[in-house]
């Protein structure tokens, strides 16, 4: 697999969970909570036999960036103001 598709994929995963926090902001917490915990699951559990490759590699990180980045994120960026 070219270096090309690996930086294009994780530059729009980055973009994908920048932009959803942008535009729905941050929820409640536990939203964040359980994407940082799904993150985590997905980083840390090896892939199952059969399914190892590149391609499987790149889609679970992805998904990895976008949950770790939208999890943490909802923690540092200001919620809405209810009224």
């Amino acid at each position: 697999m070219s270096m090309i598709w690996v930086v294009l994929a994780y530059v729009v995963a980055l973009a994908a969970a920048l932009f959803l926090l942008l535009y729905f902001r941050s929820r409640a917490r536990y939203w964040h909570l359980l994407a940082i915990a799904l993150a985590l699951g997905l980083g840390l559990t090896p892939p199952p036999a059969g399914w190892q490759g590149p391609l499987f590699d790149l889609a679970c990180g992805s998904s990895f960036l976008v949950l770790l980045v939208w999890g943490v994120g909802g923690f540092l960026a200001p919620s809405r103001k209810r009224s």
